[in-house]
């Protein structure tokens, strides 16, 4: 099979959008300085070090691995980063913030498992459904396996509880489900599961009720449950077409919660306007349609599945994030896509890309 260089498009694109990311989460982070117990030289340092400087390194080390290498130890992978996200179970390893156990704390280093087990799952679903592809027609085969994996992975998360990462892995399992040739009345059974758990998951945690609540009434409870969606409408449309300037937001001290987590789509827009917002906008559409390209001219099933996964995966998210500051969809604890704070998510998203960019270097003819 004939070697090519990796899709340079999309390695501009990840490469703009890392940089943009640093610049608007260093303006970002100031917020943090007017806030009691911020620890502003830790958060930078775990973001520079870990998210960009070892996400930078990883992204080159995956684009140098052959995708069908992953192939080989998928399900290890998979069963490694299933197991690890358990360990926020584990009394003395886990820990809670904000009513979820999530973290894992190790010699005063915390990170979020199940940003790793975003990789393993993929991996593993993508090895799966090209392995079973004859079969993905038949239910007891193909759907009904396909659910139990993805039912696996909705107890762990939905436990912690982490709605929104179980949210966007199973829109990219059903993405890679599609692309192998799973029956359209399947995905359609499955979408209507989906609202049904949805409407479950409303009716037994409260926290989900408010969002669904605040979204269609953001008025309802301006001091409470919808204090983040009118904070943010607040900072978007503070920003008007071309902002107040990098660094001049208002609402990142003391008004906005979370300015260097899942509001941080808000702050940037306060600072750069709908010229700004418009233009990141457009990087993630144009990461998009790369990235699609680059799965259509894959050399086999495999390797379009992986793309397929990993893009779905990060689109999915940034939509989510940034339709939710702007009152599109209920609001989400997601962060945005190479901009939010966390150096985990960070290094496993430039991981993923580089897979991405690797299968990219054997398409079967060069994107254009």
């Amino acid at each position: 099979m004939k070697q090519h260089t990796p899709d340079r498009a999309l390695l501009g694109i990840t490469i703009t959008l890392v940089a943009a990311g640093f610049f608007i989460f260093s303006s970002a982070s100031l917020g943090l300085l007017s806030r009691d117990g911020a620890q502003f030289s830790s958060v930078a340092l775990n973001q520079v070090l870990f998210g960009i400087v070892g996400g930078g390194l990883a992204l080159f080390a995956a684009m140098a691995i052959h995708y069908r290498v992953w192939r080989k130890y998928a399900f290890y992978i998979f069963l490694a980063t299933l197991l690890l996200t358990l360990l926020v179970f584990v009394p003395g390893l886990g820990f809670s913030h904000g009513g979820a156990k999530r973290w894992i704390l190790l010699g005063g280093f915390s990170f979020q498992p199940a940003e790793l087990l975003k990789l393993g799952f993929i991996i593993y679903i993508a090895t799966w459904l090209s392995g079973v592809q004859r079969h993905i027609g038949e239910f007891t085969k193909g759907t009904l396996p396909f659910l139990g994996f993805v039912g696996l992975v909705g107890v762990v998360l939905l436990l912690q509880p982490d709605t929104d990462t179980f949210l966007v892995m199973g829109a990219a399992a059903v993405a890679m489900f599609i692309t192998a040739g799973g029956r359209g009345r399947d995905v359609l059974g499955m979408a209507l599961t989906g609202v049904v758990l949805l409407a479950v998951l409303a009716l037994t945690r409260p926290y989900i009720k408010e969002r669904l609540i605040t979204f269609m009434d953001p008025s309802s409870d301006r001091l409470g449950a919808g204090y983040q969606i009118n904070q943010s409408l607040i900072a978007v449309g503070s920003g008007g077409v071309a902002g107040r300037g990098y660094g001049q937001s208002i609402q990142k001290f003391e008004y906005l919660p979370e300015p260097i987590g899942d509001s941080i789509f808000a702050v940037y827009s306060e600072e750069f306007g709908f010229i700004g917002s418009t233009f990141l906008v457009v990087l993630f559409a144009t990461f998009t349609f790369r990235g699609y390209r680059i799965a259509t001219h894959a050399p086999d099933l495999f390797g379009m599945l992986l793309v397929v996964g990993f893009v779905t995966l990060i689109v999915t998210q940034a939509f989510l994030n940034i339709a939710a500051l702007v009152g599109i969809v209920p609001l989400s604890g997601l962060p945005l896509p190479f901009i939010s704070h966390g150096g985990t998510a960070m290094l496993t998203l430039l991981v993923a890309v580089g897979i991405v960019l690797n299968v990219s270097k054997y398409q079967k003819r060069l994107a254009r």
